[in-house]
């Protein structure tokens, strides 16, 4: 190993070892994002149809006079994502801390960033 190999190196695991748990769940996330060959919620843009993935922070039901609407916050290690279900009040497995991948289009909704009506898969948690 160079010299400068080995400084890269024993900065990132000095970083690692003096990192909070938040952050290194966040790296991780990211890691398996880009494994997985999906985008990053922060490099997605309005319109596109993309495949995202990572952890679901929260889930709420939100009854409204029109639709009602399942929301679940889809946090994958660069940013949060709302995906969100029209006329569903429950889906089952769609639960906080469970792993999911998400396919639909990215929109913008009051300052928020979602998917509408995406399909999706579930993953192990």
């Amino acid at each position: 190993m160079t010299e400068t190999q080995s400084q890269g190196w024993f900065a990132r695991t000095l970083q690692r070892w003096t990192a909070d748990d938040q952050t290194i769940d966040a790296q991780e996330l990211r890691a398996e994002a880009a494994s997985a060959g999906c985008s990053a919620v922060s490099s997605c843009r309005k319109g596109e149809v993309v495949t995202v993935t990572g952890r679901l922070k929260s889930v709420v039901y939100t009854p409204r006079e029109t639709v009602p609407t399942l929301e679940a916050a889809l946090f994958d290690g660069s940013g949060t994502v709302t995906l969100v279900w029209l006329g569903r009040r429950r889906i089952p497995g769609i639960e906080p801390g469970r792993t999911l991948t998400a396919r639909g289009r990215f929109a913008s909704f009051d300052g928020r960033q979602v998917i509408y009506n995406p399909r999706y898969e579930l993953g192990a948690g």
